[in-house]
This record gives structure tokens, C-alpha cells and sequence, in this order.
């Protein structure tokens, strides 16, 4: 049934609000949950929902997430016509970078000619959730929908943070507000709202049509929320919502746009409870990566009375190529290669790729990005007005220290 569908994943996006955890790479591209990046849980759902045709929109500092899909996604058979590519912007019809999320996908028109399929689907790279798109494309021919939009409904209180969609009782679209301050609720749920998840399937014709309308309109933002989908509704476009069925088999529904620091946080947080909101170790629907090839984590030193000396991680998220020597890991997540060392004390925290703590040093509500060297003898979270001479801390105290950034104790006075 996908066989005919034509994917494209929008991974362009800067991320300023998860500077500087995007000051070397886009947003898709940022870890997340130890092994993983944004960017795989979309991809991953695309291949659980049968789709084999598949084009990964970049823009922005675009090296890091083209090296993970080149090395991780290279699994499709081109011989079946099946592909995982990567569209730069490369300016193949004005002089312009993208102008918006509708220009993206008119300036990359020709790849629907290869290959012409019945439908095409529009996703944002950069949301953890899990979700079967061929349902929500059954579902779209079944109505017989020119456009069809995937809502998620969300307490009315959050209505600044999203597109809201604004939908009548048998779920066709009546208009689309971005951030509204006042929003039109869920009919018979007055507390509710349906926030745009980011993601449309069009007949093709009609996307082929409407992209080109948009493109020569002068006055456009040329974005699917705020132009396209407020122009195909008043011109009487029979557009329709679809609810977001999750695949994560938990109560609650769980999508999640990480676009600030903290909601990254206390996402990735959520990972190393017993019982996570997001489950990761479902094996009817896994999460692909990348994984280099690292050996097993390890812990080593079993302490003893006079020392003190014991290397272990309670509640904790251990990748392959961690070595815990000496330090105590608790509630944190270490991605690969990162190095513990005697006597340190790691707790509620987020550690990159090769990171490395020094002897005797505390870190505590922090993200620390790839490789950084932290000091024996380093203090960081504990002391915030300090923090923020050297650091990014967050609203909620989250301390964040940038990719490769140098810590010198002695003369900073960490």
C-alpha cells in the first residue's frame, strides 16, 4: 500500500533553542537517550510503517547528520527501488536557501518526477514518538482527502508552543493558527486542543499545484501551517485532520517536539525511571542507530572500607565503550566512550560521546556535550552563580557545557 508514497523528512531545522547543543550540528542530529539521534525516531517509524522511499531534507551544519545516516541508514535495497537520500539545499531554482517548509519541498518538485507516486508524506525530523504513517495514509485515501494533517491533542494551556488546527465535528479542517493566544478547543473538550504534529500526506497533483501557487505568491511565508493549509481550506480543499495513534503502547500518548533545553532534559530523564513514559525495548517496534564499534561498558573497582573507592551506575542509562573506574553513576545517562574515574560523583546528569571526569570531580544536573575534558577535582551544579560565569544554566538550573569546551580548573576557579 506504501509501495506508491514518497517520503520527505525535514531535518533542517537550527535548533536555537538547544544552543549550544546545536552550535556544531542541527537539531535532528543531536543525541538523545544515550545511542541515539533525534533524527532516528522518524526514520525508524518510516521503516517499521513499510516506507522504502525516503528523502532527508538538510540545511543547516548538516555534516553531522549526514555522516550518521550515511553510516547507520544505508539499509534499503536500491535494487528495489527502495532509498534513504539525503537533499541539501543547493539553490536548484532561485538563488535562495529555504525560504520556509513549503519552499523546501517545492525547491526538491523534480524528485516526484523520477518516480511519480500517488501520495506524499511530509515529516518533521526532529520529534521523538512513535507512530504507523500507513495507517494515517490508509486513512487519507479512505476519506478521499486532498490533504490530510496528524493532530495530537494537548492541554489548551499549551496552545503558545504549537500550530493549533481548528476542526469541525467529523474532522475536516477549518483553519490553522500558529500560536494562538486564544485558541479554538477540541469539539465536547473545551480544555483540549489538536496541535499540528508536523505531519501531511497530499495527493501529489494537489502538492505539485499548491507549492507552485505558493511559490510565486510574493506576500508568502511559504509554510505548510501558515500558508498552505490556510489557503487549501479557503479554497475548498477538502482537508482533514487525523489523530495520532502511538505505537509506544503506554496509557499515556507520548510525542515530544524537544525544542528547549529543559523539555530535552527532562525527556532524556524520563529514559532512566523504572517504568519510562517512552519505552525503548519494545521489539515489535525498535529503534534503529548507528553504533560504532565500541567494546562493553565496564565497571571496575568493587571498593572497600578505608577508600571508599567503588566504581558503579544505579538507575542509569550505560553505553558500549563507558568505562566506570572508581566514580558513582546515579540516575544519568552516558553515551559511548565516556570514562568515570576514582572517586567522582555523576548524578541526574547527561554525558555525550568521550567524555571524560577527573578524579574526585561532582557534576549534578547537567549536559555535558561530546568530548569534554572535566578536571579532577571539578565542581559543576552544585554552585549556579558560578556555573553561570563558565556555562549555559537554564531556567530550571540545568547546566550545560558545550561540545569540546576547555575547563581549566586552576584559573577559572572550578
Amino acid at each position: 500500500m506504501v509501495s506508491d508514497v514518497i517520503t520527505f523528512i525535514m531535518a533542517g531545522g537550527k535548533g536555537e533553542r538547544l544552543w549550544p547543543l546545536t552550535k556544531d550540528r542541527t537539531k535532528p542530529a543531536v543525541p538523545f537517550g544515550g545511542i541515539y539521534r533525534i533524527i532516528d525516531f522518524t526514520l525508524s517509524n518510516c521503516i517499521n510503517s513499510g516506507l522504502r522511499k525516503i528523502y532527508v531534507l538538510t540545511q543547516y551544519k548538516s555534516a553531522s547528520l549526514q555522516r550518521h545516516i550515511r553510516l547507520g541508514w544505508n539499509i534499503l535495497s536500491s535494487e528495489l527501488n527502495e532509498y534513504i537520500e539525503l537533499l541539501p539545499a543547493q539553490q536548484r531554482v532561485r538563488e535562495t536557501w529555504y525560504l520556509g517548509t513549503a519552499d523546501a519541498i517545492y525547491q526538491n518538485l523534480n524528485t516526484l518526477e523520477i518516480d511519480p507516486p500517488e501520495d506524499v508524506l511530509i515529516l518533521a525530523g526532529d520529534h521523538v514518538y512513535k507512530m504507523n504513517y500507513a495507517t494515517m495514509i490508509s486513512y487519507h485515501r479512505q476519506v478521499g482527502a486532498d490533504m490530510t494533517v496528524g493532530v495530537v491533542e494537548v492541554d489548551k494551556s499549551m496552545c503558545s508552543q504549537f500550530g493549533v488546527i481548528e476542526v469541525d465535528k467529523k474532522g475536516r479542517v477549518k483553519d490553522f493558527l500558529e500560536k494562538p493566544q486564544v485558541p479554538k478547543t477540541i469539539p465536547n473538550k473545551p480544555d483540549k486542543i489538536y496541535a499540528s504534529m508536523g505531519i501531511y500526506v497530499f495527493k501529489r497533483n494537489v502538492l505539485v499545484e499548491q507549492l507552485c501557487q505558493d511559490a510565486n505568491n510574493s506576500s508568502s511565508s511559504h509554510d505548510f501551517g501558515k500558508d498552505i493549509i490556510p489557503a487549501m481550506v479557503k479554497a475548498g480543499f477538502q482537508v482533514v485532520s487525523y489523530n495520532f495513534i502511538d505505537e509506544n503502547k503506554k496509557e499515556a500518548m507520548y510525542w515530544r517536539d524537544i525544542g528547549t533545553l529543559d523539555a530535552y532534559y527532562e525527556a532524556n530523564m524520563d529514559l532512566v525511571q523504572v517504568d519510562p513514559l517512552f519505552n525503548l525495548y519494545d521489539k515489535n517496534w525498535p529503534i534503529r542507530t548507528y553504533q560504532e564499534q565500541f567494546p562493553p561498558a565496564k565497571t571496575v573497582f568493587a571498593g572497600d572500607e578505608i577508600t571508599g573507592r567503588i566504581g558503579l551506575a544505579l538507575d542509569s542509562l550505560v553505553s558500549n565503550g563507558c568505562i566506570i573506574s572508581g566514580g558513582q553513576v546515579k540516575r544519568s545517562i552516558l553515551s559511548y566512550n565516556v570514562r568515570i574515574n576514582s572517586y567522582s560523583q555523576v548524578t541526574e546528569s547527561i554525558l555525550m560521546e568521550g567524555v571524560n571526569v577527573g578524579r574526585y570531580a561532582k557534576i549534578r544536573r547537567a549536559i555535558i556535550d561530546k568530548d569534554v575534558n572535566i578536571p579532577p577535582g571539578t565542581v559543576i551544579g552544585y554552585d549556579l552563580d558560578e556555573d553561570r560565569k563558565h556555562f549555559m544554566v537554564t531556567d530550571s538550573g540545568i547546566v550545560v557545557v558545550a561540545k569540546k569546551t576547555e575547563i581549566r580548573r586552576d584559573e577559572e576557579g572550578l
